[in-house]
């Protein structure tokens, strides 16, 4: 377990010089990873740690280096519809097994009660938005569908509020590596760059967590 965290890390940090790696090593099957990277952070409950916005980012940065190979134009709709599709399967099944994965045995450690409690939170304030606004937040994006199957919200309603937050959130993250990720200076501080996108996507749940605190010193 430790060692996979440790290679979580060092994938995230040092993501560049993974995925020229994967160039380097996969060719045209590079698409087919990123887009099952993007497919399982969104779409398996229980894998909420894979690098979704960072991973964008460096791959446009990359497309933007003709020396790698990579067309811009078909990384955003692979990104896009890993998004939309990953959302979609997470809905499901929360849909049809969201009560036995939260109640079973060895399920019910790795579907932390306490993200999904912190879902539940903001899809009661932000209504049917959190399924846009959740898609910038990392642990948020990947319970909020799982809660919306649960029985939170009509399917056609989840899939208009899914493609929307798809949408901003790969074009946001697509562009921002396209124009700025081979700038000399991010390029000579990607690993600091990257943790500061961890930590921006970070805020809302700090200050959510912060709210619930005061909540229950108030309480108390």
């Amino acid at each position: 377990m430790l060692s996979y965290v440790t290679g979580l890390i060092d994938f995230i940090l040092h993501i560049d010089s993974h995925l020229v790696n994967i160039v380097n090593n996969f060719g045209l099957w590079t698409y087919l990873i990123l887009f099952i990277i993007i497919f399982i952070e969104t779409g398996v409950v229980i894998l909420p740690f894979l690098p979704g916005d960072s991973l964008i980012f460096a791959a446009m940065a990359l497309a933007a280096n003709p020396k790698y190979g990579l067309i811009s134009w078909v990384l955003f709709l692979l990104f896009l519809a890993a998004a939309v599709l990953g959302d979609s399967m997470n809905y499901e099944i929360g849909e049809h097994f969201g009560e036995y994965a939260t109640r079973n045995k060895y399920l019910g450690k790795l579907i932390n009660k306490e993200h999904l409690h912190d879902a539940h939170v903001f899809f009661e304030k932000h209504g049917g938005k959190t399924i846009a606004i959740g898609r910038f937040i990392p642990l948020i994006r990947t319970f909020v569908p799982f809660v919306a199957g649960s029985g939170t919200m009509h399917y056609g309603t989840f899939l208009k509020f899914n493609f929307i937050g798809a949408f901003l959130w790969v074009t946001i993250c697509s562009l921002a590596g396209h124009l700025f990720g081979n700038i000399p200076a991010v390029q000579e501080h990607f690993s600091l760059i990257i943790i500061g996108i961890v930590l921006v996507s970070l805020i809302p749940i700090l200050i959510t967590a912060l709210k619930n605190r005061r909540k229950k010193s108030v309480q108390d």
